[in-house]
C-alpha cells in the first residue's frame, strides 16, 4: 500500500489560499494559483493565489500608508509590548494546530516539532524576547564637542516598510525572527512565505491579526520567486529586505536593492564544520553531527554541520557512530510519531542531492552509507537515505558546496592548526561545532574560526543570541539586540540652548 497524507488534510484544515492586503483576505488580481504537492507523497494538498506585480504593489502601498499615517510607529511602548506578548501567547495557544499544519505543508514530522528550530514555542519565544526591547532601546545625549552651549542627541527610529522573504524549512522560527523585531521597532511588514510552506505562514498571520495588530501593519503576499518575490524585493516603497535562502537569490536581493539603497539582511546558508578532537566524546560527536544532517529536516537546514573534521586517532570510531545513527532514521508519514525525518522538499531538490552524491563517488569519496532514493512505500516521495562519505578531501565538491540534504562528509586531520585551516577553507561561515574536553583548546579554536555561531560539545540557537554568518553566509544578524537595531535608523539631532552660534 502506498504512503498517503491526504487523510490528515480534513482533520488539520487548510487556510484559504488567499493573500492578506490592506485588511482583506483576497485572491490575486490575475487569478492565477499555485498547487502545492506534499514532499513525502507527491499528492496535491491544496492551492493558493499567486500575487502578481499589482498585488505586491497594493500590499506595499498599504504597508506604506500604515507606516506613514497609522498608529503603529507612534504607539506608546507599553501598548506595543502588550500586543507582542499577546502574539506570543496566541501562537502558544494554537501550537498543536500549527504543528499539524506544518507537517501537512512542508513535511516536518510531528516527532521533530518540539525541536527548537521547527517549533511553535521558538516563534513565541522570539516575540516575547523582542517585546522586551521596545522600551529599552533608544538614543543618547552626548556632550557638546565645540561651539556654543547645545544639546547633541541621537534617536533610533523604525526603518519603515520591511519585506520579509521566508524559506520553507523552519517557517515558525524564521517568520518570528524577521517579523517580531521589525514590529517591535515600529516597522510595518510585508511577508512573502516560500511557495513550499505557505499555509503555515497564512495561519500564523491570521493568528497575529486575531491578537490585535492594527490594520495595515502586517500584509502577506503569496507565490514563487517569480513574479511575487522579485516584485517585492525590487519595489521602491520597501525600505528594508530581510531574506533567508540561497546565495543565488541573495545576490538578486542585493542587486534589486541597489537602485533605492534598501537596507538588507541576508542569511544565505553554510557548509558548517564539526571538529572532533581525540579527547572528545566521539560517539556523542558522531551522533550529534549525523543527527543534524538527517533527523527532522533531512539536512535541509542552513546551519547543519555537514562537514565533520575528525582527528585520525578517532576517525574510524566517529564514522562507526554516524553509521549507527544512520541506520536508525525512519521515514514515512510525518504524522506517524515513529517517523524521525522528512522528505526533501521537492523533486528538483531530490535530483540535486542525488547529483551531488554521484559527484562525490566520481571524485573519489568513499560512500559508507546511504546514497540512494527511497523505495517501496517511499518511492513516490522525495526521500534520500542517510548518506555518509568518508576519506573526503576538502577540495571535493561535496565538501565545498551546500548540498541541503542528508549527506555528511568526513574529512581527516592531524593537528589543531590543520583542523582550523580546513574549517576556514570555505566560502561560507554560518556555524561550527567543536568537540573536546580541553576547555582552553575549545575557546582557542572557537576564536580562530570564521563562523557566526559556534557550539562546544553541542549546538543551540536561542532568541537572545545573534545569528548570522561570515563571508558568503550573509549580511547582518537575527536574534538579540542586533536584530532589533537592524530594523532601525539612527538619527542625530542638535539643538542650541543659547543664542550663541554653534
Amino acid at each position: 500500500m502506498s504512503l498517503s497524507v491526504l487523510a490528515h488534510r480534513e482533520a488539520v484544515g487548510l487556510p484559504d489560499g488567499l493573500m492578506f492586503i490592506d485588511g482583506t483576505w483576497r485572491s490575486g488580481q490575475d487569478d492565477t494559483s499555485w498547487t502545492h504537492k506534499h514532499p513525502a507523497t507527491g499528492e496535491e494538498i491544496g492551492s493558493f493565489s499567486v500575487s502578481g506585480v499589482a498585488d505586491v504593489d497594493a500590499a506595499v502601498r498599504a504597508a506604506r500608508i500604515a507606516f506613514d499615517e497609522g498608529p503603529w510607529p507612534r504607539m506608546r511602548a507599553g501598548e506595543r509590548i502588550r500586543l507582542l506578548h499577546g502574539c506570543a501567547a496566541t501562537l502558544r495557544d494554537h501550537a498543536d494546530e500549527l504543528r499539524s499544519l506544518q507537517a501537512l505543508d512542508n513535511g516536518v514530522p510531528l516527532s521533530f516539532a518540539s525541536v527548537y528550530a521547527t517549533s511553535v514555542g521558538a516563534a513565541a519565544d522570539v516575540f516575547d524576547h523582542h517585546a522586551g526591547w521596545v522600551d529599552k532601546v533608544g538614543g543618547q545625549t552626548l556632550p557638546a564637542y565645540q561651539g556654543g552651549d547645545h544639546l547633541a542627541m541621537t534617536f533610533r527610529e523604525p526603518v519603515g516598510v520591511v519585506a520579509a522573504v521566508l524559506p520553507w524549512n523552519a517557517p515558525f522560527l524564521l517568520f518570528a525572527q524577521k517579523v517580531a523585531p521589525a514590529l517591535a521597532a515600529g516597522c510595518t511588514v510585508v511577508v512573502k512565505p516560500s511557495e513550499h510552506a505557505t499555509f503555515t505562514v497564512l495561519r500564523m498571520v491570521a493568528l497575529l491579526l486575531d491578537a490585535g495588530l492594527p490594520a495595515g501593519v502586517l500584509q502577506v503576499v503569496t507565490g514563487p520567486g517569480e513574479p511575487t518575490g522579485q516584485a517585492l524585493i525590487s519595489h521602491p516603497g520597501v525600505d528594508k529586505v530581510s531574506f533567508t535562502g540561497s546565495r543565488g537569490i541573495g545576490r538578486k536581493v542585493i542587486e534589486a536593492s541597489a537602485s533605492t539603497m534598501k537596507r538588507v539582511s541576508l542569511e544565505l546558508g553554510g557548509k558548517s564544520p564539526a571538529i572532533v578532537f581525540p579527547d572528545a566524546n566521539v560517539d556523542l560527536a558522531g551522533m550529534t553531527a549525523m543527527g543534524m544532517v538527517t533527523m527532522g529536516l533531512s539536512g535541509q537546514a542552513c546551519v547543519a554541520h555537514t562537514r565533520a573534521l575528525v582527528h585520525r586517532d578517532v576517525y574510524d570510531q566517529f564514522v562507526a557512530a554516524t553509521q549507527l545513527l544512520a541506520g536508525m532514521i525512519t521515514y514515512g508519514d510525518p504524522f506517524d510519531p515513529s517517523v524521525l525525518a522528512s522528505a526533501l522538499i521537492s523533486e528538483r531538490q531530490l535530483d540535486r542531492v542525488l547529483g551531488y552524491i554521484e559527484t562525490g563517488v566520481k571524485e573519489g569519496a568513499r560512500l559508507v552509507a546511504g546514497g540512494t532514493r527511497g523505495e517501496g512505500d517511499l518511492a513516490a516521495g522525495n526521500f534520500v537515505t542517510p548518506t555518509i562519505f568518508a576519506d573526503v578531501d576538502n577540495s571535493m565538491t561535496v565538501a565545498r558546496e551546500e548540498i541541503f540534504g542528508p549527506v555528511l562528509v568526513v574529512v581527516p586531520f592531524d593537528d589543531e592548526d590543520e583542523a582550523v585551516r580546513i574549517a576556514n577553507d570555505t566560502e561560507y561561515g554560518l556555524g561550527a561545532g567543536l568537540y573536546t574536553t580541553d576547555a582552553a583548546r575549545a575557546f582557542r579554536v572557537a576564536r580562530k574560526l570564521r563562523a557566526g555561531t559556534i557550539g562546544i560539545n553541542g549546538f543551540q540557537v536561542e532568541p537572545h543570541l545573534p545569528f548570522g554568518g561570515f563571508q558568503q553566509s550573509g549580511l547582518g544578524r537575527e536574534g538579540g539586540l542586533a536584530a532589533f537595531e537592524a530594523y532601525t535608523e539612527l538619527k542625530s539631532v542638535v539643538m542650541p540652548l543659547t543664542e550663541e552660534l554653534m
